[in-house]
């Protein structure tokens, strides 16, 4: 008896290892389900600096790229991104992190907050919140930049 019960142990562990259920190995499931909000979306970034100041100029509008990828274990609701701004006065290529709520179906309320190497040497912040509906995100945009400098605007992107 007590042969076989060594000789069952030693097939359940074998088995298990086939099965992809121990040994370092995780089954074979299915894949986690993709968010709507990943891969690459395109628009345009609108930006007015310093918006109370004097003689201010009026807002300018450039092409914008952001690319969301969802970080692991987070609902889908949490997502580094890719900013690139071809805006004169933010030409920018930076990291931040965009998260949605409550849920993580469109349409849904996004924030973005990040940081950027500002081309006038120093360290930007930016930040954003609004609407990601299936294929269209439109939300507000502003920033502090070299704590002299401060830009409110929008972005509208398009999901590619």
């Amino acid at each position: 008896m007590k042969s076989t019960s060594r000789y069952l142990a030693r097939f359940y562990v074998v088995l298990a290892c086939i099965l992809g259920v121990s040994c370092g190995r995780s089954p074979n499931g299915p894949s986690p389900a993709a968010s709507f909000l990943t891969g690459t979306w395109r628009g345009t970034v609108t930006l007015q600096v310093n918006p109370n100041a004097p003689g201010t100029a009026p807002p300018t509008s450039a092409s914008t790229t952001w690319t969301f990828e969802v970080v692991p274990q987070t609902n889908l609701q949490t997502f580094q991104v890719t900013i690139r701004s071809e805006h004169p006065w933010l030409p920018i290529t930076t990291t931040a992190t965009a998260a949605l709520g409550p849920g993580n179906s469109p349409p849904v309320h996004i924030s973005t907050q990040g940081n950027y190497a500002s081309p006038r040497g120093c360290q930007g912040t930016l930040g954003s919140a609004g609407t990601a509906e299936a294929t269209r995100i439109e939300a507000d945009f502003t920033g502090v930049d070299c704590q002299l400098s401060t830009f409110t605007g929008s972005v509208v992107l398009t999901k590619q």
